[in-house]
């Protein structure tokens, strides 16, 4: 949790992301390096714009510890018009 929060705070701190939702208690198993892993992990939802996904993709990987990172965009194809704006707002570059 503290590596999540620590990259959730910079990554909206440098308006990369309007918000970012931590959510604990994620069990990933997955294969790395030829063995199959299990491990408890932070997953984070991080609301930005297609304008700021390539910042935030070129980010990511210098906060996270992982030597391969997890980034999926998921595009949002409808949402509540105020918040959109919102989201847009907040990533804004200075």
């Amino acid at each position: 949790m503290e590596t999540a929060a620590r990259i959730a705070q910079t990554l909206v701190g440098e308006r990369l992301a309007a918000c970012v939702q931590a959510v604990p208690g994620m069990l990933s198993t997955y294969r790395w390096q030829g063995a199959v892993r299990t491990d408890a992990e932070v997953l984070l939802l991080i609301k930005t714009t297609r304008e700021r996904l390539q910042a935030l993709k070129a980010r990511l990987p210098d906060l996270h510890p992982y030597e391969t990172p997890e980034l999926l965009a998921v595009e949002a194809i409808d949402g509540l018009a105020p918040y959109i704006a919102w989201v847009e707002a907040e990533t804004a570059p200075e």
